[in-house]
């Protein structure tokens, strides 16, 4: 380990010992807002790209399947819904789970660029920073879905009034629990080349084995199988969280699978950034580079 991250850990301990402001945490929380906010800002196709996906599924893939795939009547609906209204929710989480990982491919990236480093020097505890991180992250997916429901909204998908506000609570565990994945993801990631193809095998099989297209009793009486893995897949509880939500219902299976992830993937990410192995890597990486 080199002099400077040696210092900077004793400088760590010694400050840690005695404590900090809530200044410090508040003034550290608001740069890395700031940070990520001017970074959304500038990458203006970042937020296009964020809503062409779903306005895609939703304006084509919808519209041809709206007389073959008719919703019958499923908590939390109570009457029959057209097939648009039902993949709404699951389109909203899909736009988490794409900034998810798009805030996972910056992390890789500012770690190659040396801005990672920076970020594991701070005294500040590293369970705060990254947190501190993923809060901003699930902040922008947040902005990115009410985007979305302004579009949806324009396309007569009017879920109760009451429900913009209720569905809230949901995007933010949810948006937590899929950025502390991506988190947990990018910690094992040498080389910003090989980001595509782990994607590849996190987005589509977590997005396609779930019921973010059709409802699981559908998947049932076609493969028992994959009916089991949807039941098994986070995001189906993502998914199911933000549509009970949505209409001011809590499912509440959903919201302790949810929770239980956020926790377990958030604690994977910060055991996996630790600072002893977290800066040893990173000095490697450097050195190869």
């Amino acid at each position: 380990m080199s002099v400077g991250a040696t210092g900077a850990g004793d400088a760590r301990g010694n400050v840690a010992r005695r404590g900090f402001p809530l200044m410090s945490y508040l003034i550290c929380f608001g740069g890395i807002i700031w940070r990520e906010g001017l970074r959304f800002i500038h990458q203006r196709e970042r937020f296009v790209s964020a809503l062409v996906r779903p306005l895609v599924w939703l304006f084509i893939f919808a519209a041809g399947f709206r007389q073959v795939l008719g919703i019958s009547i499923i908590p939390p609906y109570e009457t029959y819904i057209l097939y648009e209204v039902y993949i709404a929710p699951g389109l909203m989480a899909m736009i988490q789970l794409f900034n998810a990982m798009q805030s996972s491919l910056s992390m890789v990236y500012d770690r190659e660029m040396g801005n990672v480093r920076t970020l594991l020097t701070s005294p500040l505890p590293r369970w705060f920073l990254l947190f501190a991180r993923l809060l901003a992250g699930t902040l922008v997916s947040v902005l990115q879905v009410y985007a979305f429901l302004v579009i949806a909204w324009m396309w007569d998908i009017t879920p109760p009034p009451f429900g913009y506000i209720t569905v809230l609570p949901a995007l933010l565990l949810s948006g937590l629990m899929l950025g502390a994945m991506g988190l947990l993801i990018s910690s094992g990631i040498r080389q910003l080349e090989n980001f595509a193809g782990v994607m590849n095998f996190v987005i589509f099989p977590m997005f396609f084995a779930s019921s973010a297209l059709y409802p699981l009793w559908r998947v049932r009486e076609g493969s028992p199988l994959l009916y089991a893995i949807c039941q098994f897949n986070p995001f189906t509880h993502v998914v199911e969280l933000i549509r009970f939500a949505l209409y001011g219902r809590i499912s509440w299976v959903s919201l302790a699978v949810v929770g239980g992830c956020t926790v377990l993937f958030l604690a994977g990410a910060i055991i996996a950034y630790d600072p002893s192995r977290g800066l040893r890597r990173l000095n490697v990486g450097g050195g190869e580079g």
